[in-house]
């Protein structure tokens, strides 16, 4: 893991702001630098323009504290030190960040209207503040700090949770293998011993989420919303889209999606003779070949990963061989570390970082290609020297990461030869039509949930089985009925980015845009994309779309042609 916290790691950004060897660790340090630009006196378009970079470059170097102890804190859960490091910033810094930074919004709102800002240049960050100034309540700032600890008692609930398997203690994570074993006795045993391991924090993890619920409720009054389905639109500054748009999606996907991914899953029954497909038997090669072994080694991964990214283009082998040499990785499974995986960018140094929990397997050569396309991102678009262009629209952030996906799918052979090339190649494109239905689930899940704040936990369990039979595929839970009923809970967003699922689906329906468009000309679509991603966040995204070749569009008519070219290249692949 990177030392972020010294000072030669920003050398390439020199500081022009702030006193080059302070580290933002507390706010007493802080706190002289907001009054400081609170008080600076602006009289001309050019020095509200240099107030808005000296502005970056202090949220930068704080976000870089907490990106760093949220970093750490995942890596190693059971850490006491890391996790009192990472409370400290969420209790102590975060809380007088959040009013500090108001004012300046406000500050900079009151110099916009007097001072003529170049409109191509400045109007998506004036609409972004605009909105951010529109929405803040100082009283749900101990609120979101009282989210931030439900969420870190998620992550160490489920970092500590373990199993003993095959004569180990193993992670959850690494019981992923076992779901490809050719053995159906295994896979059941392997399944089920992760379930009952999950069954043991299901009530704690009610009462978490439960809680945020209420948290959340609280704050969408505070604001003046009418429930946190606004609030969550408000804050996440959805210009483009609305409620309704995403209510079409929904159904969108159970008209072009849904049957095309139940019919895969009745092949995969009828190729496995089975009297019915438990949820046991989704990840084995249906022809009882030996699971996919891309890799025996995180070094491994990388090497090949490497290799793959420079297929893609040279420049992206070289940030990824960075990131490595200067330890900005932590890809494999142990015991205490937070599930899932993540890439996060160092605001200050401008560098990204990838976590993830490297078992193995198919799905973890996917991770980090993902992942890795999320970097180039970052990479991209670290030169602006306007922190909030830095980043993008996650509706767009994902399509530099499910885009890089699908440009390196014919390069997997650096992972495969001969059939098995052609079987990863299958199960990615078979990913693709099973993350639409769960990506519609998910997020009409925390629809009914936030419009209707009242539920009770019953109720929240009917809802997410009337999805699971609006949205789900065949597989039979006769016996595991309380799994199903609280499989939402292995779904970390649900927990700690709230409303944050919705773009996956319309990220994804731009990957395959870009990927559309590569097969007729792949070095033009390769050229595209990393123009878009240059953008960062400077264009709306309509704009980044468009750029990278792209319609910003998920309706059906959108939809159908896009799964119908994935069921066409499915078609060309032997099973």
């Amino acid at each position: 893991m990177p030392e972020t916290q010294e000072r030669d790691l920003a050398i390439e950004f020199p500081r022009q702001f702030l006193a080059q060897d302070v580290v933002l660790d507390s706010w007493d340090k802080i706190e002289p630098y907001f009054v400081k630009l609170q008080a600076c006196s602006i009289a001309t378009t050019g020095e509200l323009e240099q107030w808005l970079v000296d502005y970056s470059e202090l949220v930068a170097a704080i976000d870089e504290v907490g990106t760093d102890r949220h970093v750490k804190m995942t890596c190693q859960t059971d850490d006491a030190s890391r996790k009192a490091a990472f409370l400290d910033f969420i209790e102590n810094i975060d809380p007088k960040t959040k009013p500090a930074a108001h004012a300046l919004n406000v500050k900079y709102a009151d110099c916009a209207k007097t001072l003529d800002l170049p409109h191509e240049r400045y109007h998506v960050l004036d609409r972004s503040i605009r909105a951010s100034v529109d929405v803040f309540r100082e009283g749900n700032v101990a609120l979101q700090t009282e989210e931030a600890k439900l969420s870190q008692a998620y992550q160490e609930i489920c970092g500590a949770q373990m199993v003993e398997f095959d004569g180990e203690e193993k992670t959850l994570q690494q019981l992923a293998p076992y779901a490809e074993s050719t053995d159906r006795e295994v896979r059941e045993s392997a399944w089920v011993v992760e379930v009952e391991r999950r069954s043991r924090d299901t009530a704690a993890l009610n009462e978490i989420f439960g809680k945020m619920v209420k948290l959340r409720h609280k704050m969408a009054l505070n604001a003046g919303c009418h429930d946190y389905v606004e609030l969550a639109f408000k804050e996440k500054q959805r210009f483009d889209y609305t409620p309704k748009d995403c209510r079409d999606f929904h159904d969108a996907v159970e008209k072009a999606v849904v049957p095309a991914m139940r019919a895969l899953q009745s092949q995969r029954k009828e190729s496995l003779g089975v009297e019915s497909l438990r949820p046991w038997d989704s990840s084995v090669d249906i022809h009882g070949r030996p699971p996919l072994k891309p890799f025996d080694s995180p070094d491994e991964l990388c090497d090949k990963a490497s290799n793959v990214f420079r297929l893609v283009d040279p420049e992206l082998r070289s940030q990824f061989d960075e990131m490595r040499s200067l330890g900005y990785l932590d890809l494999e499974s142990r015991k205490g570390k937070a599930p899932g995986g993540y890439q996060a960018t160092y605001d200050e140094s401008r560098h990204p970082f990838i976590f993830m929990n490297a078992v193995g397997v198919q799905s973890d050569v996917r991770t980090l290609i993902h992942e890795g396309g999320h970097a180039f991102h970052s990479y991209a678009a670290r030169h602006d020297a306007l922190l909030p262009y830095r980043g993008s629209p996650i509706e767009f952030a994902e399509v530099a990461s499910f885009g890089m996906e699908l440009l390196s799918l014919d390069y997997l052979g650096e992972f495969y030869e001969g059939d098995d090339f052609a079987r990863a190649k299958r199960s990615q494109l078979e990913g693709i039509l099973g993350l639409f239905p769960w990506v519609a689930m998910i997020d009409a899940f925390q629809h009914f949930l936030y419009a209707n704040p009242e539920h009770s936990d019953d109720d929240r369990q009917r809802a997410w089985l009337e999805l699971f039979n609006r949205f789900g595929g065949m597989a039979d839970y006769t016996g595991f009925e309380q799994a199903k009923a609280y499989s939402w809970h292995k779904q970390l967003h649900l927990f700690e980015v709230p409303f944050y699922y919705v773009e996956y689906g319309i990220a994804k329906l731009g990957a395959m845009q870009v990927w559309r468009n590569s097969k007729k000309d792949y070095r033009g679509a390769v050229k595209d994309y990393r123009k878009a991603l240059a953008l960062g966040g400077s264009k709306p995204l309509p704009v980044l779309f468009e750029t990278a070749g792209a319609k910003f569009d998920f309706s059906y008519d959108t939809i159908a042609p896009l799964v119908e070219l994935a069921q066409d290249e499915l078609s060309k692949l032997p099973l």
